[in-house]
């Protein structure tokens, strides 16, 4: 196994393993609460679902509570559940939002030396420029570009090379440096500065200024038989003679190496004589409206598999079934098929900018859901007896572990905070903080940490919250 594949995946379960730690200390505290306050079972799971602002949990919660509880309660016993939910769900937002920015300033987080730490194993956003060489190191000269890379384990990309003739060609693999050859280099400044001092000295001359045989172009990856593979399987130099200099993702650019996979709706910036500009821009499909389009047969099946695994019964002991339920389901489904990329013809990731719109529309139809189910059981509980005390144990839950996750994450575990804010509004599936991250962040960090916690947290939550209900006492 590749070590840093090794890395990441161990770093991977150890995060996660962090995530459902932090959720089973929700429940406990959410059982001791129930024995202080002395609240319904139901009511109990509605606080812990709330506080971590899991709605997956709580349609879960409310299945089990209505198939559970005898027919003549069942209507009844089945609505405390959303009781408990609507009155900790406003500090399950603000509370996490409250702790990120407190440790930020407790901690003197700098966000962009945050980010840098980690950009090897997350792309993030980073400055990308471009230099020429003059070869002049005697070590250098006469090595194949592929058997130096490696060896020197550079992190740049060779564009254009200048013979001594005046000759212009592009380098591949197998170009040979020769004294005096003027070598344009693409990477981070810090990268590219390195390599020209192993190299020789930075020239004058650019040689990108130069399109008179040469020229670059940035087109849009809009055919779906290319999403999924990688740079070096698309064999650019020997097809059109072409290299692939950088990957735009979204707002970031990526340095683009063999191993690097597309996906719909990045922009690829590559070098290539003039004459077959037109040729790889039809390659790429470069179609903004093809990438505006939704594949509604991917989408469709996989929503369909998804429901469909979300309503299988899973056995646990003492009887006790559980359902994923219309979320857990989808989202198991959905980390498959991400995965695989494509099957065939079919093609799962769907394109940025239809990723964003969707993420959007159902951030939306999310909190319009819950203002119109809550809104007035908050209100009209707040006017009960009993109100304040599920407020305060919802806020103890939601602070608690915002805090326990930022502390366990950037102190213990050494991960950069950023992904650490987005791990917490993981655990708190909470889109509205994830977004708060991000705005303080101003880099991607937080939705790699989002992405990586999210799965297991709304898993582990649908799972505990209907345990709760099952093993702690003051059913129905």
């Amino acid at each position: 196994m590749d070590p840093a594949f090794s890395l990441r995946l161990h770093a991977a379960v150890r995060d996660n393993l962090m995530v459902v730690g932090v959720v089973i200390v929700a429940a406990a505290i959410a059982a001791a609460e129930q024995f202080i306050f002395n609240f319904k079972s139901p009511i109990t799971a509605g606080i812990f679902t709330g506080a971590l602002t899991n709605t997956p949990a709580l349609a879960q919660v409310i299945n089990y509570v209505a198939a559970a509880a005898p027919p003549d309660v069942a209507s009844a016993v089945a609505n405390e559940p959303v009781v408990g939910y609507s009155v900790a769900y406003p500090m399950g937002v603000i509370g996490p939002m409250i702790a990120v920015v407190v440790m930020a300033r407790l901690w003197k987080i700098n966000y962009r030396q945050d980010a840098e730490r980690v950009r090897d194993m997350f792309p993030v956003e980073q400055e990308i420029y471009n230099r020429t060489v003059r070869i002049t190191q005697d070590s250098v000269i006469g090595v194949p570009l592929r058997d130096l890379e490696p060896r020197r384990q550079w992190k740049v990309m060779f564009g254009r090379i200048k013979r001594t003739d005046g000759a212009l060609e592009l380098t591949t693999g197998a170009t040979e440096l020769h004294r005096n050859d003027l070598v344009s280099i693409i990477g981070t400044p810090e990268d590219v500065d390195a390599v020209v001092g192993e190299l020789g000295s930075a020239s004058d001359e650019h040689l990108d200024f130069d399109r008179s045989t040469l020229d670059f172009r940035r087109v849009f990856l809009s055919r779906q038989n290319l999403a999924g593979k990688r740079l070096s399987e698309l064999d650019l130099p020997q097809r059109f003679g072409a290299i692939v200099t950088r990957v735009r993702r979204g707002d970031i650019e990526l340095l683009a190496n063999p191993d690097l996979r597309l996906e719909l709706g990045d922009r690829v910036r590559f070098v290539a004589p003039r004459s077959q500009i037109k040729a790889i821009s039809d390659f790429f499909g470069d179609s903004y409206k093809a990438l505006s389009e939704i594949n509604w047969v991917s989408l469709g099946l996989g929503m369909a598999l998804g429901l469909l695994v979300g309503m299988i019964p899973i056995a646990l002991p003492g009887g006790i079934q559980f359902r994923l339920g219309e979320a857990g389901g989808p989202l198991i489904v959905a980390l498959i098929l991400s995965a695989m990329r494509r099957t065939g013809p079919l093609v799962w990731n769907v394109p940025y900018s239809v990723n964003l719109t969707l993420r959007q529309f159902g951030l939306i139809i999310l909190l319009a859901g819950i203002g119109i189910r809550s809104g007035y059981t908050f209100l009209s509980t707040m006017q009960q007896s009993g109100g304040i005390q599920i407020l305060l144990a919802g806020a103890v839950i939601s602070i608690v572990t915002a805090f326990l996750v930022l502390w366990i994450g950037y102190k213990w575990l050494k991960i950069p905070y950023g992904v650490v804010t987005g791990m917490m509004a993981a655990v708190h599936t909470q889109p509205a903080v994830q977004a708060y991250a991000l705005n303080q962040a101003k880099n991607d960090l937080p939705n790699h940490g989002y992405a990586l916690a999210f799965p297991m947290a709304t898993i582990a939550k649908i799972l505990i919250a209907q345990l709760l209900v099952a093993f702690l006492p003051g059913g129905f």
